[in-house]
């Protein structure tokens, strides 16, 4: 059986900064039509970051639409046109004052494919040197060092519970790198 669905027609909703909503009509695959709402989101980078002492890079930030103080991996969306790992390299200086010699691909995965478009690039930063944070106005974070096995107990004990840094954390302690 071919489980595609064809869009028939599309509307966008919300045009945001850095968002767009749309629904769209499609064609199930047993001939009916449906209705899906779409988050068309540019994709994302996070980044594990790990120091010679095999301590993780954590940033603590309040995090308005689930309005709470999450302790998370370095992450940011990317830019029209921007290579995932020049992103992640931004990223990782921008919010932490990191910068990395040595840099891998761990693994691209979506989000949330039941209604966002979101692909995110999850990478390996190693070689840490530290330099100067350079967040955005908006931004406020805490940069955390914690040791990779006390972030997985973390992770156990719920403190840390959002899908990249549980994926990006997991994925690492994994490797038993």
């Amino acid at each position: 059986m071919d489980l595609r669905e064809e869009r028939l027609a599309s509307e966008y909703v919300f045009r945001g900064k850095i968002l767009k909503i749309r629904v769209d009509t499609v064609r199930l695959p047993n001939g009916r039509t449906s209705t899906r709402e779409v988050v068309e989101y540019a994709g994302a980078v996070a980044i594990v970051a790990l120091d010679d002492d095999g301590r993780v890079i954590l940033v603590r930030q309040y995090r308005y639409p689930v309005g709470e103080e999450l302790l998370e991996i370095p992450a940011g969306k990317l830019e029209k046109d921007e290579d995932p790992l020049e992103c992640a390299q931004r990223e990782l200086l921008e919010e932490t004052g990191y910068t990395a010699r040595n840099w891998r691909l761990l693994r691209t995965y979506y989000s949330t494919p039941g209604f966002t478009s979101e692909k995110m690039h999850l990478f390996l930063a190693r070689s840490l040197e530290k330099g100067q944070a350079s967040t955005e106005a908006d931004e406020f974070v805490e940069v955390e060092l914690i040791p990779l096995k006390r972030a997985s107990e973390l992770i156990a004990e719920g403190v840390i519970r959002d899908g990249k840094s549980l994926v990006g954390l997991l994925s690492v302690a994994r490797e038993n790198v």
